[in-house]
C-alpha cells in the first residue's frame, strides 16, 4: 500500500484479481482499477510526479500517472529482470532505485537506477 496524503488516496495492490485499486480515504470507495502483470508486491508513490510504481516479481514495474484527484491510468508495464520486489522513490530527484537479485536467472547483486520521463499525452 502507498498513500497519497495530499488527495487522500491510498493505493492497494490486489494480487488475487492484478489489479491497482485506488481507494478514497474519506468516502471509503473505490475510484479505480487499473491492471497489473503477475506478481506484484511493492507499491512507491512520487507525489511531485502524482506518479504510481508497482515492482512485479515477474519481470516489469508497472507506471501509473495520476492526473488529477479522481483520474489514473495505466503509463506502460516497464520490463526489467525478473524478480525485481524492492523500489525507492527520491521525490528530490524522481528516480527510482530497484535492486536486482538475478540477471536471466543468474545471481546478481546490483541497484539499478531509473530516470523518470515525461508521460505520453492523455487520451
Amino acid at each position: 500500500m502507498a498513500v497519497d496524503s495530499e488527495h487522500h488516496r491510498a493505493f492497494l495492490l490486489c494480487n488475487g484479481t492484478r489489479t491497482l485499486t485506488v481507494f478514497a480515504l474519506d468516502t471509503h470507495e473505490a475510484i479505480a482499477h487499473l491492471p497489473l502483470p503477475p506478481g506484484a508486491d511493492v507499491l512507491k508513490f512520487d507525489p511531485g510526479l502524482g506518479r504510481i510504481y508497482a515492482a512485479c516479481s515477474s519481470g516489469f514495474i508497472s507506471v501509473f500517472q495520476a492526473d488529477g484527484k479522481d483520474r489514473y491510468r495505466k503509463l506502460e508495464d516497464f520490463p526489467v529482470q525478473k524478480m525485481v520486489h524492492s523500489l525507492a522513490v527520491d521525490t528530490a530527484t524522481h528516480r527510482l532505485y530497484t535492486p536486482e537479485q538475478e540477471e536471466n536467472g543468474q545471481p546478481v547483486a546490483r541497484m539499478v537506477v531509473y530516470d523518470a520521463i515525461e508521460p505520453p499525452p492523455k487520451r
